[in-house]
C-alpha cells in the first residue's frame, strides 16, 4: 500500500491495482479496518472491496458485525436526524477495545424516526437488521432471491454489477402504502444504480417524499451523485445519504479476464465428527407456513423463520429472548476456538447467535459470489472453497479465508432443515479444518429416522 496526501494505492494483483482518494471519514477508522482488496471472477467488474465488518468473505469477531450497523445509526442520527448522538462514543470505545461492554439497545427514539429499513441480499441482510436495531419504532426488512411459493413479491428490482440480479420483496401491501421514510442500506455504494431501480419501483407504486441510502462505503462518482440528483428532481423526492466512509477510486485494469483456474487443494479430513442440531427440538423459534421452489424446481416444505425479516418484522426487540437460550445451548456444544458460519442470506441470527456464544467466537458467511483466490497477506481472500448450495443445489456456493489448524470446531447455520444428502460435499470439505461441524437447523424437527 502505498500512500500520496488522501491518495492511497491498493495492490489487488499483479496486474490489477487500486487508487482511492478518501473526501471523508466521521469515525477516524483506519482504511484497514474497513476492507481488503480481491479480484472478481466476473465480467461486470473485475475488483470487490471485501468487508472486514460484514462476517461475510472475512472472518470477524460477532460484536463487530452488530457494531457496523449501530455505527451506521449514529451517522443517521448525525446526517439525517441532526441531532448529537449521544451513543457515538460508547459505540467508538467498543469498537477500539474489545473488553468494553457493546449493549446493542435502541437509542434512537420513536418520536424521531418511524422508517422502512430495507437491507439488501445477499451481503448487506446483517447490516440492515443491526442497524435496524438501533430504532425503537419501525419495520425491517431484506430483499430476497428466493421464490416463495404461498405469496408474491410486492416489489422487485435488479441489482448491477451482481452474478445474482433479481431482487424481491416479499412484504404486506400496508407497510408500503404509506408516507413513511424509506431507508434503503447496502454494504456499498459504488453507481447507485441498484438504489435508483429500487426508489423507482417503489415510488411508482407506492410513492413518499423521503429515501435514505445507508452504506458503509460510498464511492460514486461525481456523475452517479448528479445521477441520484436528477431522479430527486425527476420524482419530487429527497435522498440523503449516510455512510461511514466516502471517496473516489480508480482501478487500473478492470477489463481483465479471470477464470479460477486454480484448482482447490483437496486435504485429507482430520477424522472428525459431526452432530445435527435442530434449535426447535429445544427453544420456541417462531416461524411462518411459508415453503420456497428452487430454481430446479425442488420444494422445501421446511418453514422459514419469522424473525429474519425476510417477510418483514417490527422492532419489538423480542427476539434476542429466544437467541440467548439457543446460544446457550450451543455453547455447551463447543470443543475450542469456534467459526459460526451463516448461509446465504442467513446472516444475522447466526452472528447474533454467535454473539452470545461466548469468548474466542468467529463469524463469516457462505456467498454466491465467486472471487479469484490469492494468499498474499493484503488480499481478501487467501483461499477458497466452492460446493453446491445445500437449500439449491443449482448454485453454486463459497467459503473464503479458512485455514488449517485455524480453529477447532465449526457451527455451520442453515435457517431450514434440508436432506443431509445435500450437506456432504460442504462438511466433508469444512472436516479438512476442524475436529467437529455441527450443522444447526433453525427451523424444522428432528424426525425419528432421522435419529437411526
Amino acid at each position: 500500500m502505498t500512500c500520496s496526501n488522501k491518495k492511497i494505492t491498493l495492490p489487488i494483483l499483479p496486474s490489477l491495482e487500486m487508487t482511492v482518494e478518501i473526501e471523508d471519514n466521521p469515525f477516524s477508522l483506519q482504511l484497514k479496518d474497513f476492507f481488503q482488496m480481491a479480484a472478481r471472477i466476473n465480467k461486470k467488474r473485475s475488483f470487490l472491496f471485501v468487508s472486514k465488518l460484514l462476517g461475510k468473505h472475512i472472518p470477524i469477531k460477532p460484536r463487530y458485525g452488530l457494531l457496523s450497523g449501530f455505527m451506521l445509526a449514529s451517522r443517521y442520527e448525525e446526517m439525517v436526524l441532526h441531532t448529537n448522538s449521544e451513543a457515538k462514543n460508547s459505540l467508538l470505545q467498543a469498537y477500539y477495545d474489545s473488553s468494553a461492554s457493546f449493549n446493542d439497545e435502541p437509542f434512537i427514539s420513536m418520536d424521531k424516526a418511524n422508517p422502512i429499513i430495507i437491507g439488501f441480499a445477499e451481503t448487506a441482510t446483517a447490516l440492515g437488521h443491526s442497524f435496524s436495531q438501533a430504532f425503537y419504532k419501525g419495520t425491517f426488512l431484506h430483499t430476497t432471491r428466493e421464490v416463495v411459493n404461498e405469496i408474491s413479491p410486492l416489489i422487485s428490482f435488479e441489482e448491477e454489477h451482481s452474478h445474482a440480479t433479481s431482487h424481491r420483496c416479499y412484504i404486506k401491501e400496508e407497510v408500503l402504502n404509506n408516507n413513511r421514510e424509506i431507508i434503503l442500506v447496502d454494504d456499498e455504494l459504488t453507481t447507485g444504480k441498484t438504489a435508483i431501480n429500487i426508489i423507482r419501483d417503489i415510488q411508482s407504486k407506492y410513492p413518499r417524499s423521503k429515501y435514505t441510502i445507508v452504506t458503509i462505503l460510498d464511492w460514486r462518482s461525481e456523475a452517479s451523485i448528479k445521477e441520484m440528483s436528477v431522479l430527486e428532481k425527476e420524482l419530487q423526492i429527497n435522498i440523503q445519504t449516510v455512510y461511514l466512509l466516502k471517496g473516489k477510486f480508480t482501478v487500473s485494469s478492470n477489463n481483465i479476464n479471470l477464470v479460477n483456474e486454480k484448482e482447490e487443494v483437496f486435504l485429507p479430513a482430520k477424522g472428525g465428527n459431526e452432530e445435527y442440531l435442530f434449535l426447535q427440538n429445544y427453544v420456541n423459534i417462531p416461524s411462518l407456513p411459508l415453503t420456497s421452489t428452487t430454481q430446479n424446481s425442488l420444494e422445501n416444505k421446511e418453514y422459514y423463520l419469522k424473525d429474519t425479516g425476510r417477510f418483514g418484522i417490527e422492532f419489538d426487540h423480542s427476539s434476542s429472548e429466544w437467541m440467548e437460550s439457543a446460544a446457550n445451548l450451543l455453547k455447551e456444544k463447543r470443543i475450542g476456538k469456534t467459526l459460526c458460519i451463516g448461509t446465504g442470506e442467513f446472516m444475522y441470527i447466526p452472528m447474533r447467535l454467535a454473539h452470545f456464544m461466548g469468548e474466542d467466537v468467529w463469524y463469516q458467511s457462505t456467498t454466491r459470489s465467486p472471487i479469484f483466490p490469492f494468499n498474499k497477506e493484503h488480499y481478501g481472500a487467501k483461499t477458497s472453497i466452492s460446493f453446491l448450495n445445500p437449500e439449491d443445489n443449482s448454485i453454486i456456493h463459497y467459503l473464503y479465508n479458512l485455514k488449517e489448524n485455524q480453529y477447532d470446531d465449526i457451527f455451520l447455520f442453515l435457517e431450514r432443515k434440508v436432506e443431509k444428502k445435500n450437506l456432504d460435499e460442504l462438511i466433508s470439505k469444512l472436516m479438512v479444518y476442524v475436529k467437529k461441524v455441527n450443522i444447526v437447523f433453525c427451523s424444522g424437527r428432528e424426525n425419528i429416522d432421522e435419529c437411526e
